[in-house]
């Protein structure tokens, strides 16, 4: 099966049963989400969650954050992977912040990229979550689905090679809810060990599920691609 076509039927399958994906993070404002996808990184969604309404009680706004010591924001943080780092780097965006934004979360991912902290794929959430830009933001989930279902090339070794094949193959208006569904589709069904492939809608065109199960075989009225 060709590239194109793996598009299109990935397309196809989640704008028809998934059209509107929403991020799994809590959030009320932009700055509310960059501070918890700092806090997510190499963290699971439902962690972040637990802790960020003690979070942003005690810090509403970039001003009050920016005002704070590196202990307290440690003991807000504590539970989540890697607490030292990501206090400091919560303290050093929150300054950036307001300093050279305005304590408004700037729109351009070159911008999100020079705060600490904030990586091209913190950025491009940001871009694409809070101002519907055509961003894709490859995460673990996004690196391992797109290549396991044949959007992106086995030989592709870095998160950004990734994005590009992405993003050239994808519609401008799907790219930030296509960030959504590979991500979704990795937490809950691609899952790292022992993907979940008979509860799998995708599997009539997925590469790993063409390797890796006898082809003929049937799963979810779907038959593999040869």
């Amino acid at each position: 099966m060709r590239k194109q076509e793996r598009f299109r039927h990935f397309l196809d399958y989640f704008v028809r049963h998934y059209p509107e994906p929403k991020t799994e993070l809590h959030y009320s404002n932009p700055y509310e989400l960059l501070v918890a996808v700092i806090l997510s990184a190499q963290c699971t969604d439902k962690r972040i969650n637990m802790i960020t309404p003690a979070l942003f009680e005690r810090f509403p706004t970039p001003e009050a954050l920016a005002a704070s010591t590196y202990e307290e924001v440690f003991s807000y943080v504590r539970s989540v992977s890697y607490p030292g780092n990501k206090s400091k780097h919560l303290l050093g965006m929150a300054r950036m912040l307001v300093d050279d934004f305005g304590s408004e979360v700037p729109a351009q991912v070159e911008d999100l990229q020079k705060m600490p902290g904030v990586g091209r794929k913190t950025a491009n959430v940001i871009a694409s979550i809070i101002f519907n830009q055509p961003a894709m933001a490859v995460d673990t989930h996004v690196f391992r689905v797109s290549k396991r279902l044949g959007l992106a090339n086995q030989s592709a070794s870095t998160p950004l090679e990734v994005e590009k094949q992405l993003v050239a193959h994808i519609p401008k208006e799907w790219v930030n809810k296509a960030h959504h569904w590979l991500i979704l589709h990795g937490r809950y069904i691609c899952v790292a060990r022992a993907p979940k492939c008979p509860e799998c809608a995708l599997t009539h065109f997925c590469r790993y599920y063409k390797k890796n199960v006898q082809p003929g075989t049937v799963l979810k009225s779907h038959t593999v691609v040869e």
